[in-house]
Parts: structure tokens; sequence; C-alpha cells
């Protein structure tokens, strides 16, 4: 912020130029005052009254504004939708969701947040603005939240932000109190209210010492008030001991860097987190710098700061939410429905009072002196519905003349213009008579519902902001609900009522991952991004009746084998006692089985019992046969040891045949294709021994399998001599 007063507190001058600011904006409040009044019947003035007293014309009013505008309030109230919270994003739970919806539909029912918000939409549907301030209790033995619509006159905001106020450099809230309770509210500033709020009275000049202390800071407020160029009955009213204290929200730009997740989340980056200091070593977010605002309070008594600080809430905005009705091009100028009726009401009271006067009002051609007495008795006297006026015999046989008349017809002239005006306030606000529920000339039901669809268009723009406020006021109350909450481990029954199971969720339960040993927090309500949107099912009782009507007709003209179906979700559009118990028994009676499956039911279980006892006696035959199949495996076990030594030792003797004599090779291979062997390697097996190659002296037969030859063959010869 440029300029001076740059430091984090609010200054004098900063908060005398907010103020000036103020002073400058267009002045709308009068004109929305006026409107007001004509929306309540004070339509009209003292200075009118006097007017008319003098013409002798009596006052009447025919106060249809207020009717008028009083259909589209009831149209809010019966087409209200509840809060519902979702998450932001499909990583987010659906349970923590759940769970924040239940208990912001409890501070919602405990807050009076519906009446707050309809109470806004009157002022905003009228003149075009209304407030609701969202915050916490002050007394401790109330709930612990509040929400309550705040009248467009304590409130003055920068106007040249946005609608919605997030760029708003200021929003500051007069109010009045007796000087008692802002000396409860800063007991540390308790001797300054005291000497402000009585204009300095008490304050002892002769006390000041050399050292100053609460005497000189007394006298320096004091001096400061002097030079204050707002004037004192804007904040003191000596007469009636009261004060005014300025409730001034405002913010402080600065840069600062924040951290941004995969996900979309931007939260502040803290050096002294461990977790941020983590996630930005790993790389795993991105740091920037970015221009963020700090919201601040700051409390003044007129040119006495009482105390100044951040916000006391982290949802960094301010807590008043404002309801736009809608606003000028130029100037910014919130005006609504009211404008546009003030015309035509003025037309029709005055033409009220106009037929009243005309049907009373006598019309006397006379000749001068043809009438005995004054002419104020004369005037009085014609006026009353039993005159008995008294005429100067000889002015009349002088040829006077004497004639009372009255004009009818132009009372029927005056009635016609009545009706045109009645029907063109309707007009002017975009309200059809059907809408109110009054009769018209619509001749069929299409006709009729064309119309009130046609007053709903009309109405559209300021529904739509209407719901956009609302929201907002659901949006603070949940940030308030999560910031109290945060850490807290809180199990949260979510009632199903009857059509949907009954289950608990645990917010904020300490886990720790398998992985990493890290300590987190299992459905962290500070962590799961959440917003909050209004239902698009109205709660009205009116409209769960319409419900109703229809559930019960599609229930007639439903199956059979459909109806137990629909049935508990018909229930649950009924206000009758008990009805969650009576759905959940109708539920259990419909889940008992019909004798034909009670009776499947018997065959399958016997079935499967006959299968468990066959497979119980299998089970016991082959416990029994178990020993000799024992033995039969460790019998053949044994048996294929001693192939395998056999087929070890064969093979070993085949090499050994095939290496002194290679010819041998060629044979045995000849001999097994002709037995129809397939032969898998490459022919020769075994190469031809080279000439001159020395003869292997290979060791005798050591077959297990049969005794030592005698030594004849190679080396004896077949006779068994010598070589």
């Amino acid at each position: 912020m440029a300029g001076r007063g740059d430091g984090v507190e609010l200054s004098l001058e900063e908060f005398t130029q907010f103020l000036d600011e103020i002073r400058d904006q267009p002045a709308w409040r009068t004109k929305a005052d006026k409107e007001m009044d004509y929306c309540d019947g004070n339509q009209l003035d003292s200075e009118i009254l006097a007017r008319m007293q003098e013409l002798g014309i009596p006052p009447a009013v025919e106060p249809l504004m207020g009717p008028t505008i009083d259909a589209v309030l009831g149209l809010e109230v019966r087409n209200r939708g509840d809060w519902k919270v979702l998450p932001d994003s499909q990583d987010d739970s659906d349970d923590v969701a759940d769970a924040l919806n239940y208990k912001l539909h409890q501070a919602e029912a405990r807050s009076g947040a519906d009446t707050a918000c309809s109470e806004a939409f009157a002022p905003q549907i009228k003149v075009g603005l209304g407030w609701v301030y969202v915050g916490r209790e002050q007394d401790p033995f109330r709930y612990q939240y509040v929400v309550e619509a705040v009248h467009r006159n304590e409130i003055f905001h920068d106007w040249f932000a946005k609608p919605d106020l997030s760029n708003a450099r200021y929003l500051v809230r007069r109010k009045w109190f007796d000087r008692r309770i802002p000396k409860l509210m800063f007991h540390d500033k308790a001797t300054l209210i005291d000497s402000a709020s009585s204009g300095w009275l008490g304050l002892d000049y002769s006390s000041l010492t050399l050292d100053g202390g609460d005497s000189a800071q007394l006298y320096a407020s004091a001096d400061q008030e002097r030079g204050w160029t707002i004037e004192e009955q804007e904040w003191r009213d000596l007469h009636n001991r009261r004060v005014c204290l300025f409730e001034v929200w405002y913010r402080r730009w600065e840069r600062a860097l924040v951290i941004k997740s995969p996900d979309g989340r931007v939260v502040e980056y803290d050096k002294r987190d461990a977790m941020h200091q983590l996630v930005v070593a790993e790389g795993a977010v991105e740091l920037e710098w970015a221009i963020v605002s700090r919201v601040r309070l700051a409390w003044w008594m007129g040119p006495h700061k009482l105390s100044d600080g951040p916000s006391p809430y982290r949802h960094n905005k301010f807590p008043y939410v404002p309801f736009w009705g809608k606003r000028e091009d130029r100037t910014g100028v919130p005006f609504a429905l009211a404008r546009g009726m003030m015309y035509l009401q003025d037309q029709i009271n005055a033409l009220h009072s106009k037929s009243q006067w005309m049907m009373s009002a006598r019309r006397v051609v006379r000749t001068k002196g043809a009438v005995v007495g004054s002419e104020e008795q004369f005037r009085q006297e014609v006026a009353r519905p039993d005159a008995d006026i008294v005429l100067d015999d000889k002015a009349m046989r002088d040829g006077g003349l004497f004639k009372v008349e009255t004009d009818l017809q132009l009372t029927q002239q005056q009635f016609q213009r009545l009706q045109d005006s009645r029907d063109g306030l309707r007009r002017v606000g975009g309200i059809y008579s059907e809408f109110q529920g009054q009769n018209s000339n619509t001749t069929s039901g299409v006709q009729f519902n064309s119309q009130v669809e046609q007053s709903n268009q009309s109405l559209a723009d300021i529904l739509d902001n209407f719901k956009t406020a609302r929201a907002a006021v659901g949006d603070l109350l949940l940030s308030l609900i999560i910031e109290d909450g945060i850490g807290k481990q809180e199990s949260v029954f979510i009632n199903g009522g009857g059509i949907r199971p009954d289950r608990t969720v645990i917010l904020n339960s300490p886990a720790t991952d398998d992985q990493t040993g890290v300590r987190y927090l299992n459905n962290d309500i500070e962590r799961v991004k959440t917003k909050v949107v209004v239902d698009n099912v109205p709660s009205a009782a009116t409209f769960k009746q319409q419900q109703l009507a229809a559930m019960s007709e599609a229930f007639k003209a439903a199956p059979a084998q459909f109806q137990p179906l629909m049935l508990p979700f018909l229930l649950a559009l009924m206000d009758i006692p008990n009805r969650e118990d009576l759905i959940r028994a109708i539920k259990d009676a419909g889940a008992s089985a019909t004798p034909e499956e009670v009776q499947e039911q018997i065959r399958a279980a016997v079935e499967q019992a006959l299968i468990k006892a066959r497979y119980e006696l299998e089970m016991q035959k082959l416990n029994q046969q178990q020993p000799l199949i024992d033995a039969q495996v460790q019998k053949v076990v044994a048996e294929a040891a001693t192939k395998a030594v056999e087929g070890f030792f064969s093979a070993t003797q085949a090499a050994n045949q095939i290496a002194m004599i290679p010819g041998v090779a060629l044979s045995a291979d000849q001999i097994l294709r002709s037995a129809g062997m397939p032969d898998h390697d490459a022919a020769p097996l075994i190469a031809q021994a080279p000439e001159g190659a020395e003869v292997a002296n290979l060791p005798q037969n050591t077959s297990p399998l049969y005794p030592a030859n005698p030594d004849v063959g190679m080396r004896s010869g077949i006779e068994g001599g010598e070589a």
C-alpha cells in the first residue's frame, strides 16, 4: 500500500483517510432508507401530509409494494436449499467431507444461519444490499458460533473493490454502545474510554509529571482528539453517555514464498516446518514468490486506537458477506425492486386520495349574495351530507343562480387509472399475479405455469446472487469448524436416516507410515480441501409435500416387485413420528424370506451338509491309507535311486567301450535307428580315433551286479593263455 501508514498497524492518518473516502462515496443510503420506508408502508412524509391537509384532501395509502415483495421473500423460504460439503478433488476423502457436512448442518441450525440469510435477503431484494456476519460468540454460555444479519447503514466498505470484497482495502462497521460496554471489552483502556466519552471533564492537567505516565498519555490523546477533522457527533454522544466504536478490517499486502503441490494446493512456506523443508529438498513441490494479503483488525473510538492485531480467523477474509441485488453500471450504487415501484406506489396513493376527495367533493355555482351568511359558513355547510343552505330571496328573484354539482364520471376514470397503476407496479418488479397466488385472467394451467416461470426468470439474477452469498456464508462457517477441530481426534456419527447404513467417521486419527515411520493424522481435516455449495434440492416443507405427492403417484404406478424398494424412500418424505425406526423395521421385514425362499434355503443347506459329510468320509479314508501310501512312496524313491545308479554305471561302461573302440558308436547309432529311436545328436557322436593313438589301460569290470570275470579276453586271450 503506497503512501504513509505502510507500517503493520493502522495509523490514525490512514484511518482518517478511510473515513474521508467513505464520506465521498455516492449518497445512496438516504434513497435506500426511503425505499425501505415505502416497503414498510411509511409512504407519506410530513410535508405531503401538510399540503394534503391544506387542500382538504384526506390522506390515503394502499401499500402494495410490501405484499408484492413479500411474495419474492416467500420464494426464498420455499426454495431454500441446505449447505453441502464436497471434496475439492478426487484425492480427498469423502468420509471427511461427510463428517464436516454433518457438523456444518449442526452449526447451521444452532447458529441461526438460515434466519440470518433470510434477513439479509430482504434488503437485498428491496434496496440491493444486505450483510451477514459470521464469527465466534463471545458469550461462553451460548453456542460457539454466531451468524447474524447486519444493517446496511452500519457497514462501509471499499467502494472500488470487487463485489465479493476479495481485494477490498478496508471494511468498517460503526456501532453505538453505552460507554460501559467498551470498558469491558478493552479493560486496559478503561481510563481512556471513560475520559474521552465524558469530554475529558475528569482530566486533571495539573497531575502531569515530568516522567509522564498514564496522565501524559491521556493528555496526548486529548490533544490528538482536538486536532482530528471528523465531527464529534459521529463518534461521541455526551448527553446519552454513548460512544461509537469503529470495527476496522483492513488488508496489508506483502511478498511471500508459497508452495504449490501437484494436486493444486497452495500453502505459505514455513521454514520452521520440517515437512515443508523435506518436500522442498526432495523437489516434490515448487516454491514461488507471490503477493499475498494479510487481514488485520483494529478497533477505534473516534481518534483513539483501542486495539490492533492480526485477524482472529485463519480464513484470511472479512467476516462480513455482502448480499448484492443489482448495481448501477456507472456508479456501482446498489438497487433492487423497490426503486422501480416507488413512482407507481405514489400514483396509487394519490389516486386513492383524489378519488375519495372527489366522491365527497361538491362544485357550487352561485350568484354573489345568493347565500345568506358568511363564505366560511357556507363552505362548511355545503360539505355536510345533510347540508341546509339558506338562499337570499331577493337575490334569487333578481335572477340569481345557485347550483351544486358532482362529477361521478371523473371518479370512474380515476378508478381505471388506479387499476392500471396496480398492475403496472407488479410488472415493474417482474412479478405477475399468478406468482402471488392471486386470481388472474389465465384460462389454462399451462398459461398459469408459464407466467409463474416468467416471474422466476425475471428474478433469476438476484436469486443467483443470493445463492452465491449464502454459499460464502457456509464457507466461512465451515472454516471456523475446521479451525477449531485441527489436531483434535473426534468421532462423528453420521445418521443414515434409515435409508443408508449408519456409520462413524473418526477425524484426526493418529497413524504411522509403515515404510518411512513418519507419524501423521488419518482423516486430517486441515489437509483435506473442501468446498461448500448450496444443494439444488430445496428443504422447505412445501417442497417436500410436492415431492411426496409425486413419489406417491410413482409408487402407485410402479410394478409390484419394485414397490418394496421404493417404500423406504416414500416414507422418508413423510413427517411422521419415529420415521427412521419405521423405515428400518420395514427394511428388516422386507429382508425376511418368503416360505418358498425358506424351503430353498433348507434344500441348499441339506445339500451343503451332504457334501460336507462326503468330504469328511473321504478324508477319513485317506487318513487310514496314509501309512501304505508313505511306504509305497519310499519304495518308489529307493527303486528310482537304484535305477539311477545302474544307469550311471551303464553309461560309464558304454563310454569306456566307445573310447576304446570308436567304431562301436557308429554301429550302436545304426542299431538304435533301426529300432525306431530318434537320434537327437548330430552324427557322428564320437569322432574316429586318430592313427597311432595309444590304447587306454582300462580298469577291470567292477559292476556291483556281476562278479568279476577271470582274466580273459584282451589280456590272456579266449583260451586263457598268455598273450
